[in-house]
């Protein structure tokens, strides 16, 4: 058998040379990973035959294979999404000779800019870099790498946008798809923000908008805890809605924290007496967060027994909203600048 784990391993070398494209990257992951039918799992079955001495020197083989089958994937998948950027950007070249525009043309800042620009003078000041991240995504960085699979029932409360043809590339869900990136690329320590648009299939009202905005956050360090977490929360939410705001949180299941929380401010309107804003509470709920899930401190190559982190996020459409008094989302995106001026 460690013979045919070799053979496998030289077969998976050969095969990702020769792979251009992300769909049959993804078929020969299939062909090799699938429950049913993949040829590593069917040989990990067969291993129950084997008599114990044998079945731990296989085993061992077999976890070396698979780490070594793993990195040339990883490595593969990169290749294919740095070509895939060079060729968006290729298609997204700027004509420099183009005229300048009229000089009497005016514009403003929308408020979702405004209060994130805000924001991100904030968190500069803490000492957090600002981060952008690609809009197209590839489905690792914007799920796998989270630590929410395939078949996780949490993608079904986000509806994707594919694009057609290309299974494995989405337009993000949200901008959460930057950690594992600045991961890789800084290591930690890190502190940083990635704020950003991102897009769900909704159906739009009032309250829901196909193209959203969002603000992402990261610590990564040793010894990190729930308190910095909250600490940097609460800074962030006095500073938005006033130094007698209150921060409290409450358990939520997020796949990529654990634990996780939902996190609620005192209203700003009423004070925390209770008001048609806040529906009686006292609270609006503006994000949430949680401690960074082992899993996704790996995939940003980083080690969960040394370090630990936190991470929150949070709709700004919400947050100007809710600051502003805003009562349907579909203003941030009708083109009226009697609508952006106001602020």
């Amino acid at each position: 058998m460690k013979k045919e784990l070799e053979s496998l391993k030289k077969y998976v070398e050969k095969a990702l040379d020769n792979i251009g494209d992300a769909a049959a990257f993804d078929t020969l992951y299939n062909e090799l990973f699938s429950r049913k039918h993949g040829k590593f799992t069917a040989l990990m079955k067969n291993m129950k035959e084997l008599s114990d001495d044998m079945r731990k020197e296989v085993g061992q083989v077999a976890n070396d294979v698979r780490k070594e089958i793993d990195h040339l994937f990883q490595e593969k998948g990169d290749e294919l999404t740095a070509v895939e950027m060079a060729n968006l950007a290729e298609r997204e070249k700027v004509d420099v000779t183009q005229p300048l525009l009229p000089p009497k043309m005016k514009g403003h800042l929308s408020p979702i800019t405004q209060v994130q620009h805000d924001l991100a003078d904030l968190f500069i000041s803490m000492g957090f870099l600002v981060e952008d991240g690609p809009e197209l995504e590839s489905d690792f960085y914007n799920f796998e790498a989270l630590n929410i699979a395939k078949d996780h029932p949490a993608r079904d409360s986000q509806d994707t946008f594919f694009i057609d043809g290309q299974p494995t590339w989405v337009m993000r869900t949200h901008t959460s798809n930057v950690q594992v990136r600045a991961m890789r690329e800084y290591g930690a320590p890190l502190r940083m923000i990635g704020p950003g648009r991102c897009f769900r299939n909704e159906a739009t009202d009032a309250r829901h908008e196909h193209t959203f905005y969002q603000l992402e956050g990261l610590v990564v360090d040793k010894g990190i805890t729930m308190a910095h977490m909250k600490g940097v929360i609460e800074a962030m939410a006095k500073h938005l809605y006033g130094e007698d705001t209150e921060v409290r949180f409450r358990p939520k299941f997020y796949p990529f924290v654990e634990p996780g929380v939902n996190g609620e401010v005192t209203c700003f309107l009423c004070k925390g007496e209770g008001c048609n804003v806040c529906k009686k509470t006292g609270w609006m709920e503006i994000f949430g967060a949680g401690m960074v899930h082992p899993n996704v401190l790996k995939a940003g190559g980083v080690d969960p027994e040394e370090y630990s982190g936190f991470a929150f996020g949070m709709g700004l459409n919400r947050l100007v909203m809710l600051k502003y008094g805003i009562e349907d989302v579909r203003h941030f995106l009708s083109g009226d600048v009697r609508f952006s001026t106001q602020f």
